[in-house]
């Protein structure tokens, strides 16, 4: 059977995997983008704690994603768990890091005429700071996104939802029927996931970013 004959038999398989594997995947970029831009809103008058936030952040992404996934394992079992945490854990830095570069950009003169105009400091962060810095922070989030897409694959080891157990499935019995067709099918499947997902948050950022700042 060929590559195409295979997808074409399967498609609704494939297709419900691939909606799982976006659910998971959305799911832990919500969390993730909750906990970053918090943390990097809350620790703004804190540089050595935000530069210890983003130290620590940064060397989570070190963790082979197995690794993380078979520590959680103990703690949170199999399935859904497991993988979103994980996604979370790795989704938190890219937005945390983009969040501290997107605040800090905002010039200086925009924040003095918000504050001569008499707005708090919590104001100007709420109606100035975040509206600007947003073009800057979704980008860090669209990071995130494509990068927990494939990660979200491996999640398949620990009973994860989504295209993985395709990858999984189809190569450990390599060398049967179909089996290539299958793995690749899954491949193939987080390559446009990705791809889709990527293109939505372009034209977000594309959106979010006020006219006089579109190049």
């Amino acid at each position: 059977m060929s590559f195409y004959d295979y997808v074409a038999h399967n498609a609704d398989r494939i297709t419900f995997l691939a909606i799982q594997h976006i659910e998971v995947v959305l799911l832990s970029i919500v969390f993730a983008t909750v906990i970053g831009v918090g943390l990097g809103v809350a620790t703004e008058r804190s540089p050595r704690l935000r530069r210890v936030l983003l130290l620590v952040t940064g060397t989570l992404l070190t963790i082979p994603s197995f690794a993380l996934f078979g520590v959680l394992i103990p703690i949170l079992g199999l399935g859904v768990g497991p993988t979103v945490v994980a996604l979370t854990v790795y989704a938190i830095f890219p937005i945390l890091r983009n969040t501290v570069t997107g605040l800090e950009s905002v010039d200086a003169a925009v924040i003095d005429a918000a504050r001569g105009m008499g707005l708090s400091s919590r104001q100007c962060l709420r109606r100035v700071r975040l509206p600007l810095a947003l073009p800057v922070i979704l980008n860090g989030i669209r990071v995130a996104t494509i990068m927990v897409v494939a990660i979200a694959a491996i999640g398949a080891a620990v009973r994860g939802p989504g295209l993985g157990e395709l990858i999984f499935r189809g190569l450990s019995r390599i060398g049967g029927a179909n089996a290539l067709n299958e793995a690749l099918s899954g491949v193939v499947g987080v390559v446009l996931v990705a791809l889709v997902l990527d293109l939505i948050f372009l034209v977000i950022g594309r959106l979010a970013t006020p006219r006089g700042l579109h190049v």
